[in-house]
This record gives C-alpha cells, structure tokens and sequence, in this order.
C-alpha cells in the first residue's frame, strides 16, 4: 500500500490529516506539483485525471479522491468514528462535510487558482473574475457556519469528525488565496482556533 501524496495541496492534506487521527501510517511518495509531477506520464497512468491524493492498495487497487480515500480507512479502522456510527450521525456529518466542501473549501479553491501567480500553470486559463465573484461566497458561508457553531463546539455536533478536517483545511488554504475570517465571526474564530491546536492539524 502507498499514498501518492501532493505536498501543501489541500485535499491531500485532508487525508494527512485524517490518517494522523486514525493513527494510520501509510508510505509516501511524494507527487511534486510544482514541477508537474501530476501531469506526468507515469503519474497519469496511475490517475487519468492527474489529481492528487491516490491511494494504491496491496492488490493494485487504485483509489482517488480524498473523501473515498478516508472512507476506506474509516472502514478497515473504525476508531476513533470520524463519519459517524448511527445512521442520523452519519447522515449530519455527511451533509456538513458536503456543504464545507463545496461551498468553503471548493470556492477558497476558486479564489487561490484564479488569482494565484503560482497557478498560472496549473489553471490554463486563469480568470481573476471567477476568482473575485468567488471571494463573497466564501464570506457568505462562513457566516452561516458561525450561526450553527453558536450551539455546538464541531461543525457535526459535540464531536470532531471528517466535516471539521474540511473545515480545517478550508479556513487555513484562506490564506494563501488572500482571504480572512471577519473579526465578527467569532464561534467560526473560536472553533478553528480550537480544531488547530490537535495534533493532527500538523498534518
């Protein structure tokens, strides 16, 4: 087994992350997407789409996507729960991980490619509108994100799950995309600033 890994990239760290609270140690290899390592051709027979988590299992069994990635390790080590145990938790955990994804970690993505010197690259064509059209979203979500945390200390509920390592990675792939959670948003604040100090966060 072995985890072709991409570095700062924030879906790979998703599953650093995850693994690390699992307590699972997989081997590396490290995929350098500064120098195109992605677009290669080995690396492209591995994963058409050259993205980057991959997985690949004993078998020869290739598995991409950050979430389907953690979902294996969650099932073949089901403790600590991080997609939750009953069917109601699961459920919630899963439309929270979803709505992070898509509408705080996927539009921070949005901003950071489209506006990025260092994507001029990797983002054929950039185009600085998306990424300004983006930036309000991101802001939008948030605020809805600090009303529910008013009431509960995780993004889930009273525990930390795959929804909080979204958020984790979304708030701290902000600052590269020049972005900042408002002063005013403070459960937001307070929560990140909480979910940051676990050991994992180092991931």
């Amino acid at each position: 087994m072995k985890l072709y890994d991409g570095g700062r990239a924030p879906n790979p760290r998703r599953v650093r992350v995850f693994l690390k609270e699992k307590a699972i140690e997989v081997p590396i290899v490290p995929v350098d997407l500064g120098a195109m390592a992605h677009k290669s051709s080995e690396y492209t027979a591995i994963n058409p789409l050259q993205r980057v988590p991959v997985l690949v299992l004993d078998d020869g069994t290739i598995i991409a996507e950050s979430i389907a990635i953690c979902r294996y390790f969650e099932l073949t080590n089901p403790d600590p729960p991080l997609f939750g145990r009953t069917p109601k938790d699961t459920a919630i955990i899963e439309m929270w991980q979803r709505r992070i994804e898509f509408h705080l970690l996927a539009q921070v993505a949005h901003v950071f490619r489209n506006s990025h010197p260092a994507m001029k690259d990797m983002e054929v064509p950039q185009v600085p509108a998306w990424a300004e059209a983006n930036k309000p979203r991101v802001l939008e979500f948030l605020k809805i994100l600090d009303g529910e945390l008013k009431s509960r200390p995780f993004v889930a509920g009273e525990s930390y799950t795959v929804a909080d390592i979204t958020g984790l990675v979304g708030i701290d792939f902000m600052k590269p995309a020049k972005l900042a959670v408002p002063e005013e948003l403070a459960n937001v604040r307070r929560w990140h600033a909480e979910i940051s100090t676990r050991p994992s966060a180092a991931a």
